[in-house]
């Protein structure tokens, strides 16, 4: 090993001996900088050449030799570079994600608490499901039977049916004082993918009694006042639901109504209403429309010869509806012609403002025009007592209002409206002074009349609604005195309370005052305010079963709604109600 290392160390001086004497060598064949520069004059377009300092050895000069070197060598990390970051959309994620759906069923109810609103998609829905049928059966004093049936599960995919069946018979003190009402409604829709279809069947009978006579002067028989009312009417339409463009809602209802005296006059009417109303949206802001209305109507008494008197109208009913922002509005004009070729223009003029969104602030103000038909039914819905008469006349009304609408905080609502009215041939109940002062003649008269509304709720979800409204109306009769047994002031308020899930108290009160009507002398006579007041509650002791009771009239108020007709004293009520 040291001979090896020593024969290194000789190769290594002699290398370098070497290499000192060839680069002396080289140093003296350089030329000096003046040469240099004297070349460079003398040959000026000559490229100049630099040459480096040190030039390479050739490789002649070097001896062959062989070197071994050893170096140790420590391993050393390369630094990463650092990458450069830059905005992107994040991978598509193509995993399904698991979806349940659980929509419960959607029955029709007879309740009247508003179910609440939860999003169906979010699981199981909480709520608990509804009975679509019910019966309510009850009694009491004045020899009250109550029956009140409602069936809505009769259903389908496409289809759904809905039935109402009811019944009040009350009794009062006095003679004859009896009533009956009896009720029977079935309703049912048809779904495509273009139409929603309706069908519905109306029955109704209903007893009355002529009492409250002088029994020193008359000794009449049940069967020589009582009289009963039966009608019956078909309803048929149909409405587009698959396009948002257009819209049309065609309909007929027939109806028939007939008063069935066990002694005296009888009288019957039929009615064909039709009605085909076309509306076109022409933007989310403006629609317009065009009906087409008309009713086919005849009253037959049957008298010796019998006497008939046609009521019958058409109409036609252009309008335009513009609503964006705050503003809501409709225009409308509709030409009518009524019985003896009587010709009318009917506006129906609606501007509506929101002022402020915070408050909630609605101011609305209108020009309304109505025909109405006065047929005997809708006329002895309001007064059962009326003779059978002749002489049919429409009333032609126009209302010029304007009023507001608003709420204060979140629980109550406030609204008012004042109207002018303007009536040709608006009907009035006279009572028959002439002969035993129990059945009202209708005697028509022009009628100017001022109304001022009002209406007031507080309202706590479900648990609290306390509300009522008022009406105060002055009438200005043209021929009669008075606008005969019309109020003058209307009020009527109620209350409900849910003190707990299972317990439902209600309560209302009804006022009626400033009636006027003639008394056997035929003089004018202000009838006193009716003041009824009643209240009820029902329990459920389980989901299907529950127990109710009504007061009627609490304060025993024995008022006359119609002159010479006492009403019912307090009348008190209760039974179950089953749902299934």
């Amino acid at each position: 090993m040291k001979l090896r290392i020593t024969y290194i160390l000789l190769l290594l001086l002699s290398l370098t001996f070497t290499a000192d004497a060839q680069r002396k060598k080289n140093t003296a064949k350089k030329p000096t900088k003046t040469a240099a520069k004297k070349k460079e004059v003398k040959k000026p377009a000559a490229k100049k050449v630099v040459k480096p300092k040190t030039q390479v050895k050739d490789s002649a000069d070097l001896k062959a030799a062989t070197i071994e070197i050893i170096q140790s060598y420590r391993p050393e990390v390369k630094q990463a570079v650092k990458p450069e970051t830059a905005p992107d959309l994040p991978p598509v994620d193509t995993a399904i994600l698991p979806m349940s759906y659980e929509v419960p069923a959607q029955n029709l109810n007879y309740t009247y608490s508003a179910l609440p609103l939860r999003p169906l998609a979010l699981g199981k829905d909480s709520a608990k499901k509804q009975f679509a049928n019910y019966v309510r059966l009850a009694g009491g004093n004045l020899s009250t039977l109550l029956l009140d049936a409602g069936i809505g599960g009769l259903k389908g995919r496409n289809y759904y049916t809905m039935f109402n069946i009811r019944h009040l018979s009350q009794a009062g003190n006095l003679l004859y004082q009896k009533s009956s009402l009896t009720g029977f409604d079935a309703d049912g829709y048809y779904k495509t993918n273009s139409m929603l279809w309706h069908g519905g069947v109306g029955v109704l009978y209903n007893r009355f009694n002529l009492f409250g006579y002088d029994n020193n002067l008359h000794n009449y028989k049940e069967s020589e006042v009582g009289f009963s009312n039966t009608g019956f009417n078909v309803t048929i339409d149909a409405q587009n639901i698959d396009d948002e463009k257009w819209g049309y809602h065609p309909s007929v209802n027939i109806r028939s109504y007939t008063l069935n005296r066990m002694s005296g006059i009888d009288g019957s009417e039929y009615n064909v209403i039709a009605k085909l109303p076309f509306t076109y949206t022409i933007d989310t802001s403006l629609k317009i429309g065009l009906a087409v209305n008309g009713v086919l109507s005849n009253y037959t008494i049957n008298t010796k010869p019998a006497t008939q008197q046609a009521n019958n109208y058409v109409q036609i009913a252009p309008s335009m509806q513009y609503r964006k922002g705050a503003f809501d509005g409709r225009v409308g004009l509709y030409p009518t012609m009524g019985i003896l070729n009587t010709t009318y223009l009917l506006p129906d003029v609606q501007l509506n403002v929101r002022l402020a969104k915070a408050s909630q602030l609605l101011l609305s103000a209108g020009w309304n025009g109505q025909l109405q038909q006065n047929t005997f039914e809708q006329l002895a819905t309001i007064n059962p007592f009326i003779s059978v008469f002749k002489g049919l006349a429409q009333t032609h009304s126009n209302e010029i209002y304007g009023g507001l609408q608003t709420n204060i905080g979140n629980h109550i609502t406030v609204g008012g409206k004042v109207s002018y009215w303007q009536y040709g041939n608006m009907p009035l109940f006279v009572n028959d002074t002439a002969t035993d002062n129990k059945q009202f003649m209708v005697s028509y008269d022009k009628v100017n009349a001022v109304s001022l509304q009002g209406s007031l709720r507080y309202t706590i979800g479900q648990t609290v609604s306390v509300g009522g409204s008022i009406i105060y109306t002055t009438y200005d009769a043209d021929l009669n005195k008075h606008a005969w047994h019309l109020p003058a002031l209307r009020l009527n308020a109620d209350v409900s309370i849910r003190p707990m899930q299972d317990l439902l108290i209600t309560g209302y009160l009804t006022v009626l005052d400033g009636i006027y009507a003639v008394d056997k002398g035929n003089r004018t006579i202000e009838l006193p305010a009716a003041f009824d007041l009643g209240a009820g509650a029902e329990y459920s002791f389980i989901p299907r079963l529950s127990a109710f009771a009504q007061v009627n009239n609490i304060f025993n108020n024995q008022y006359e709604r119609w002159y010479g007709y006492r009403a019912y004293g307090m009348n008190i009520f209760g039974g179950l109600r089953l749902k299934f």
